[in-house]
């Protein structure tokens, strides 16, 4: 499940008309596959730019917008008005088009012929004229739409598209996204309850309930040899503790994880899903809390919610999916307590075992500890501490008839101390602005515990996910004034009822 997708494709949509003239259009033709060449150049690593033919009437551009629509390969549209394309025509196709949207506001020119410009000149290159019709369209049609201007040889044109790109990729994972969720939430608790229909309507998001059972039936069917393998990579990948080892009083704890992680690989690729949900209240008959397992799962690219989270699984499946090939690393996580002074006020985040090995540049340590909670065998788990950096933690929370996503920027940190006896995976972060300011604007925005660390996806990347899926974005971030955010609030649930 790992790495960018490479049969996913955008397509590349230009717009003109038949006033120009064969000869004219001709030239357009031409001028626009070299700009989508050029910008095909700067997000390969995203996805495939398909250049499309010129579009000049209202059928074209209806039966264009509906393709791209009806073509599972494609995760997004760009469009550039190379000369004047009457708004008119695209009405229907922008009212069809089901596939989110790039509005690249360049020209085949780099600089003006000062010299020699003439009218031929000035008909033939007028994207000004042309994507201003467009713009204006949009707007009146309500178009949710990424606006990029520039040149197409300017690299921060390329990366801003890619940085979209990366979103459609996030938008097409959740409407394709089916989870298992094994058992239900845990008991009483309120933010990880939401509208599962609403959702799938809005995101495509398929939440699937199973018993636990259901998983113990698979690990029973797991068979030694593959278990032997499985092990053997283990030992080959990770700092192994002695007790742990092959003949050592506890290798079988660590063949049932092994055990757990293959039945749980097994149940997820036979039923499509690429996202799943545990609940330490409700094991059934498994002997052990997933740990290990879910780390692992968690490192191929699948998403993961503990206590039966479905929406912070989701979450975290559509992040991965936008972070394919980037370095930095992303996980499930929880602001798990603070460090207020001496120094910096920090967050120490963690799980009781379920923190992605893709956030640390070490190699992670296997270990076996008591659980204290949930009444069954020591789990096997990774330790390590996240690599220091800059990164985002973002939650997602049902607010009552809408979705909402909470974001704060962060910079991870070393611990100020070693933490010898503290047996799990874990990062050190200050928030931005302060860990009071962002505390404070978390628990005003009724955000959710559990959260996506990462470290791979940028601010820009979530404000384009958001825009595309019609979902509302808070942001904490150096600049954040809690009287305004306070503000932002409030204001946002006046047009988030109206739109």
């Amino acid at each position: 499940m790992n790495g960018p997708d490479r049969g996913r494709e955008i397509w590349f949509l230009t717009g003109s008309q038949e006033l120009y003239g064969p000869d004219v259009l001709a030239q357009v033709a031409e001028q626009s596959r070299q700009v989508c060449e050029a910008l095909a150049e700067q997000i390969s690593d995203v996805a495939r730019l398909v250049w499309r033919p010129v579009l000049v009437s209202a059928d074209g551009i209806r039966r264009a917008c509906l393709d791209a629509t009806a073509d599972d390969a494609v995760i997004g549209v760009i469009a550039w008005m190379h000369t004047f394309s009457p708004a008119k025509a695209w009405i229907a196709g922008l009212q069809a088009l089901g596939k989110p949207l790039l509005h690249l506001h360049t020209q085949a020119n780099l600089s003006l012929p000062w010299s020699s410009i003439d009218m031929d000149f000035m008909n033939l290159n007028q994207a000004a004229h042309g994507d201003r019709e467009f713009g204006y369209i949009q707007s009146r049609l309500g178009v949710a739409r990424k606006t990029v201007a520039g040149h197409v040889s300017d690299p921060e044109v390329g990366q801003r598209v890619a940085v979209w790109a990366r979103a459609a990729q996030g938008l097409h994972t959740a409407r394709n996204l089916r989870m298992a969720r094994f058992g239900d939430n845990m008991r009483d608790v309120a933010v990880t309850e939401g509208d599962k229909v609403g959702a799938q309507a809005q995101l495509g998001i398929s939440v699937n309930a199973y018993g636990v059972n259901a998983l113990a039936d698979a690990v029973d069917q797991v068979t030694d040899a593959e278990i032997d393998a499985l092990v053997a990579e283990y030992e080959d990948r990770y700092e192994v503790a002695p007790e742990l080892r092959r003949g050592a009083e506890r290798h079988e704890s660590l063949r049932y994880q092994a055990r757990i992680e293959l039945a749980l690989r097994h149940f997820l690729t036979a039923g499509s899903f690429s996202a799943f949900t545990t609940n330490f209240e409700d094991l059934g008959r498994l002997r052990q809390l997933p740990g290990l397992a879910v780390q692992r799962l968690m490192a191929d690219g699948y998403g993961f919610g503990a206590e039966g989270d479905w929406k912070t699984a989701a979450l975290l499946r559509i992040v991965k999916a936008m972070a394919a090939g980037l370095p930095g690393g992303t996980s499930f996580m929880e602001d798990y307590t603070y460090h207020w002074g001496p120094g910096e006020p920090k967050i120490l985040g963690a799980h009781m075992l379920e923190v992605c090995p893709s956030l640390t540049h070490e190699r992670p340590r296997m270990e076996i500890h008591p659980l204290s909670i949930g009444g069954r065998e020591d789990p096997v788990r990774l330790v390590f501490t996240a690599s220091p950096g800059e990164g985002i933690v973002v939650g997602l929370s049902d607010v009552g008839g809408r979705l909402r996503l909470t974001a704060n920027e962060v910079d991870l940190v070393e611990p100020d101390e070693p933490m010898p006896r503290l047996p799990v995976a874990r990062a050190v972060w200050k928030p931005r602005p302060s860990l009071k300011t962002s505390a404070e604007a978390w628990l005003l925005a009724g955000a959710p515990h559990h959260t996506v660390l990462t470290t791979a996806v940028g601010r820009s990347a979530l404000v384009d996910f958001a825009e595309m899926a019609r979902v509302e974005l808070l942001m904490i971030d150096k600049n954040t004034d809690l009287e305004m955010f306070a503000k932002e609030v409030r204001w946002n649930e006046l047009y988030w009822r109206l739109a």
